[in-house]
């Protein structure tokens, strides 16, 4: 009773309640959908909204959204029908971050209960607003030490909103209670570094991939409930939950297959290279095999120009990652399932940013390039791999689907329809002509699309 209360009241009220609508399944009960969207095929209406990237959330008559602009971090609700804006809520960013150049200040996605919204910007931290943009709570939160800045979104489980925080100093997973703010409990994190990843539910559980590990923790305690080693050292798609399996991916730099590059420990690394003898290794200091490749800063935490033992550690741990797609199922289990409920991995074609899309059987991923693999759910058989023609191109939204389609958007403004299966098929190929970065939202017969300059909403005229 309280796992299916808890599941229920996610979605209590809201048709696209947070990042890939329904427990982050990217998958919506909706018919009749366009099979070709474009900025003049099948619009209901496009309104220009402010910069960011982050996915409209939807109730049954509004969408809420965030953005920002002339330094200013924005809440904005608009009326589903028509497009039209509602109410706009200002906030004061606390400071600004450093971040990728992919990343901005309204990277985050919203969640909303159905009556009341809830947002996450890295500059400031959480705040909630009713139904008619009164602000209810806030909750500063940060800095945040992230050297591509914050992205993950919050989600709600029943009357708890979960924020998942990786960062490079102290990562923790976060629970408050939604109706005051108050901070129900905090844990942290010390095994992971940076990641972007939002997190999912699984029965009464809290779902979060993570540096090097996909974890499991108790919704009411935040206390951890299981995990399974094996993910790769950054990471960035969301988990799926879809019956009693747990479908997780991650992608980062260095770590496809024979990639590996392995290094000694701290202390034997130590003896060899620090030669000035101050418990740190600087980059300087090491034989070429040794040294990183890409930005020192990315693997000096702390900033502080050497490698301590916990630094060097998470580097070792890089070098000798994996990129992987995974299935677990977890049960009732508890403690470390690696070795005993992961029912397939492997790690051909696993996607760099999008999350995974599960659908009547079949798993889709989506790579650089406009490769899109389907395969078997159950076996993690591969049925096919093909590029989108007309759409290869970098992605960063998630896959979407409904009414037998699968709708993707690229980069550069490419958007692709699929008719949906083992031998999935292009329908369309449409051009935006503008960056796309936001995953569509989905509910009844309209589709929800946000571009770098307006949001659109799509549906057979």
């Amino acid at each position: 009773m309280r796992i299916a209360w808890i599941l229920m009241s996610v979605c209590s009220g809201a048709e696209w309640p947070s990042f890939r609508g329904p427990n982050g399944s990217g998958v919506a009960v909706s018919q009749a959908l366009p099979a070709e969207i474009g900025p003049s095929k099948n619009v209901r209406w496009r309104v220009e909204v402010p910069a960011g990237s982050s996915s409209p959330v939807l109730t049954r008559d509004a969408l809420f959204l965030t953005g920002y602009e002339n330094n200013r971090l924005l809440t904005m609700k608009l009326d589903r029908a028509s497009g039209k804006v509602l109410w706009r809520r200002p906030l004061q960013p606390a400071r600004t971050d450093a971040r990728h150049k992919l990343n901005n200040a309204a990277s985050p996605t919203p969640v909303t209960d159905g009556s009341n919204v809830y947002a996450f910007f890295s500059e400031f931290g959480l705040v909630s607003y009713g139904p008619d943009g009164d602000e209810r709570w806030r909750v500063p939160l940060g800095p945040f030490v992230n050297l591509h800045g914050m992205a993950a979104s919050p989600i709600l489980a029943g009357e708890t909103l979960i924020l998942l925080c990786d960062q490079d100093s102290e990562s923790y997973l976060l629970a408050l209670n939604k109706n005051t703010g108050r901070e129900l409990w905090r844990t942290v994190r010390p095994a992971v570094v940076h990641g972007f990843a939002t997190a999912t539910l699984y029965r009464d559980q809290i779902i979060v991939p993570g540096s090097y590990l996909l974890a499991a923790y108790d919704v009411a305690t935040g206390r951890e409930r299981w995990s399974v080693r094996g993910l790769s050292w950054q990471i960035k798609a969301s988990a799926v939950a879809e019956g009693d399996t747990i479908y997780a991916t991650g992608w980062a730099p260095g770590a496809d297959p024979g990639q590996a590059k392995p290094i000694p420990a701290f202390e034997e690394a130590a003896a060899t290279a620090d030669a000035n003898k101050d418990g740190k290794l600087q980059s300087a200091e090491l034989p070429e095999p040794w040294r990183h490749g890409g930005s020192w800063t990315a693997i000096d935490l702390d900033k502080d120009g050497g490698l301590d033992r916990r630094e060097w550690g998470f580097y070792r741990a890089r070098r000798e990652a994996n990129n992987v797609t995974m299935a677990v199922r977890p049960g009732d289990a508890r403690g470390d399932l690696t070795d005993t409920h992961v029912v397939w991995k492997h790690q051909r074609m696993v996607p760099e940013v999008p999350s995974p899309l599960v659908l009547d059987g079949v798993l889709y991923t989506v790579k650089t390039g406009g490769i899109v693999t389907a395969m078997s759910a159950k076996t993690g058989e591969i049925k096919k791999t093909a590029r989108v023609q007309g759409a290869i191109d970098g992605y960063y939204a998630s896959p979407v689907a409904a009414d037998g389609k699968i709708f993707l958007c690229s980069e550069k403004g490419k958007t692709a329809v699929l008719r949906a299966g083992e031998d999935w098929e292009t329908l369309s190929v449409n051009d935006f002509d503008e960056p796309i970065y936001a995953t569509p939202a989905i509910a009844d017969d309209t589709l929800y699309l946000r571009t770098a300059q307006a949001l659109y909403a799509f549906g057979k005229k």
